[in-house]
């Protein structure tokens, strides 16, 4: 890292900010300040929080916070009733916000529909009615099986409207995945889509589903929207055709108002063992953090035009839509892959729609500044602001980016949390300076830390653990059926103190960087790294297009590191290759981490948010049992990896 300061804001940006507004109505003297006073005073900086956002409670709560349970299980808003379909949709009804669009979709041949948001509010109002019409209630479990496109946020709010829980599956799940999932929630009802396109090709979704539920026996109702994508036959006892169900239904209906902390998400992410785990997430939860963070840190604000090119299986998917509608703006769906039909698509959709808040992830961007699209052929200049999260960025493709796209005007800000976690834990704001891959520091009222193997706080330059010491109200209401697993993974390491696992550190000036995942991390010759920081060296070859740094058994030091590589286009998978990746990690790290082997393959396993699964690489090398594979977006990279590794090439 270079650590050099490559932006900050101006006095405009700095005076018109929202998070300024906020903390001028607080009268706090800047962001360290907030931070500080949140971490103080939870209850306040919360309740004052929630009153600035102006969360509507049809019955208002008693206490904002009630830890007597314990941090891990701290109750939120208790006593009060509210619902994310009246903060995000129903408080705009007879605003000037109700004729704005709220949803734009564009096919992959370019198609493109748009909603406003009254009629996203009248077609969520519609299914909403059909779904209490099939008697699915307040707490029943309700499965989301559709790409991204308008009616997935209809669905969405319409779920949530009537006080059910939705069941986000990604797009690309095979049946197994699936009936895992629908068993795990006990889902009584389903949404799908006949199918969508993927590269070209029609990919079917409601065979799939159809697939699953011959093992699902509680899902009762299937709701089906027909795009005339793919073949569909319907179950006469079972499913239902969308436009059917919601024609006679009326534009508006009642909003039910539910506890607080009423499920509203139910998000499964990949275990590395066993099933998979299920974060719940409240009514409060999300539309609280989604403000904070997206409103608030990144200043996303009425008129924005999002795109975060993602699955609605992705829990980025749904928190973009309570985003965009939260504040009056409006979000992008876009059908496929940023890269497809052609390596300039993601650029092209910016340029046409005018995109003044874009989301990446570090990977999708190491991919497209080798796409072999010139960035400087399209119009970028709308965009405001730029976020990413997944992945640690390597700093040439930070650098790229912020140079390329954001053309040194805009910022990249940094976001790191995760699903258990309802948002983020640490981010950049447009208050604060940048530097390539930093975070300007904690999220208030997320207590943020890094501690070291005893849980005391490290000092400047030392890696430790990322821990929160406070409950944010976001938080996973444990995992769904297994409470005791909740409390192993985040709450049992360290006293008191969540461990999100990841490996973090700070700044002679206090930005925080994230260094990869703590259960990824290779000691090698007594020092502990993360993968990040090798795999860093290795991409700053400008010869690798993707890279995981992994630790192997070794008779001699016990462990020794080993790169698995995708060669840039055009580069040789040789022995020139070989030896420019191991000099690289040798001079950056010393002969100790020089990898002791190589491979190159043409494509790593990635989850469907685009993040390396390095234990199943590690697992596939190894001849060792991958774990839960559910969540792999790209299950065809295994065999190329699988055969790179009995052939044992070796650097």
């Amino acid at each position: 890292m270079t650590g050099e300061i490559v932006w900050r804001p101006n006095a405009a940006m700095v005076a018109d900010s929202t998070l300024t507004a906020f903390m001028n109505k607080l009268g706090v003297a800047d962001y360290d300040a907030l931070v500080a006073r949140a971490d103080d005073d939870p209850d306040w900086f919360w309740d004052s929080l929630i009153e600035h956002l102006e969360i509507p409670f049809e019955r208002p709560y008693d206490r904002v916070r009630d830890v007597s349970d314990g941090a891990p299980w701290a109750t939120w808003c208790v006593g009060g009733t509210t619902n994310i379909a009246a903060a995000c949709l129903d408080k705009h009804r007879g605003t000037a916000v109700e004729d704005r669009v709220a949803i734009v979709w564009e096919a992959e041949d370019g198609a493109r529909r748009q909603w406003t948001y009254g009629e996203l509010d009248r077609e969520s109002c519609r299914l909403a009615g059909a779904l209490r019409d099939l008697g699915i209630k307040p707490g029943d479990a309700v499965g989301l099986y559709m790409p991204m496109q308008p009616e997935v946020a209809a669905a969405f709010f319409a779920v949530a409207r009537i006080g059910a829980v939705a069941v986000p599956l990604f797009s690309g799940f095979a049946a197994d995945a699936i009936v895992t999932r629908l068993t795990d929630a006990g889902a009584v009802a389903a949404i799908t889509v006949d199918g969508t396109r993927r590269r070209g090709n029609a990919v079917a979704m409601k065979s799939v589903l159809d697939e699953a539920l011959a093992r699902v026996p509680t899902v009762r109702r299937v709701i089906v929207l027909d795009t005339g994508t793919a073949p569909i036959a319907l179950d006469e006892n079972r499913d239902l055709d969308w436009r059917a169900v919601t024609t006679e239904q009326p534009d508006r209906v009642d909003t039910t108002f539910v506890p607080a902390e009423q499920p509203l998400l139910l998000v499964y992410t990949s275990g590395t063992t066993g099933k998979p785990k299920g974060s719940v997430l409240t009514h409060v939860g999300v539309v609280v953090r989604m403000a904070l963070d997206f409103h608030l840190c990144f200043d996303l604000r009425e008129g924005d035009r999002m795109l975060w090119m993602t699955d609605f299986g992705w829990v980025v998917g749904p928190m973009t839509v309570v985003g965009a509608c939260f504040v009056g703006g409006s979000v992008l769906l876009a059908e496929g892959v940023p890269d497809y039909p052609d390596a300039g698509r993601m650029w092209r959709l910016i340029q046409d729609h005018r995109i003044s808040f874009l989301g990446v992830s570090p990977t999708s961007v190491r991919t497209l500044m080798r796409g072999g699209a010139d960035v400087a052929d399209y119009d970028l200049s709308s965009i405001r602001v730029t976020t990413s999260t997944g992945e640690p960025w390597t700093e040439e493709a930070w650098l790229w980016f912020f140079e390329h796209v954001c053309k040194r005007q805009a910022p990249l800000l940094n976001w790191s949390g995760g699903t258990e976690v309802g948002g983020g834990i640490i981010a950049g704001t447009v208050l604060h300076p940048l530097k390539p891959c930093a975070f300007a520091g904690a999220i208030p009222g997320t207590g943020a830390d890094i501690v070291d193997e005893t849980g005391e706080p490290v000092g400047p330059g030392q890696v430790g653990e990322l821990v929160m010491r406070q409950p944010s109200i976001g938080l996973t209401k444990g995992l769904w059926n297994d409470p005791e697993r909740y409390i192993e993974t985040y709450w049992s390491t360290f006293e008191g103190l969540w461990r999100h696992g990841d490996w973090a550190s700070r700044d002679e000036d206090g930005m925080w960087y994230v260094h990869g995942r703590s259960d990824d991390t290779l000691k090698i010759a007594g020092k502990r790294t993360g993968p990040a920081e090798i795999e860093g060296l290795v991409m700053a070859t400008g010869k690798v297009s993707e890279a995981a740094a992994i630790g192997v058994p070794d008779p001699i030091s016990g462990q020794a590191v080993m790169c698995v590589c995708v060669p840039a286009p055009g580069v040789a998978a040789d022995d020139g290759l070989a030896r420019a990746v191991s000099d690289a990690v040798g001079r950056g790290l010393g002969k100790p981490f020089r990898p002791k082997r190589l491979l190159f393959v043409d494509d790593l396993p990635k989850t469907r948010s685009l993040k390396i699964m390095r234990r199943v690489v590690r697992a596939i090398v190894l001849n060792e049992p991958p774990g839960d594979l559910s969540a792999m977006v790209n299950p065809d990279a295994l065999d190329g990896l699988a055969a790179a590794a009995r052939a044992g090439e070796m650097g």
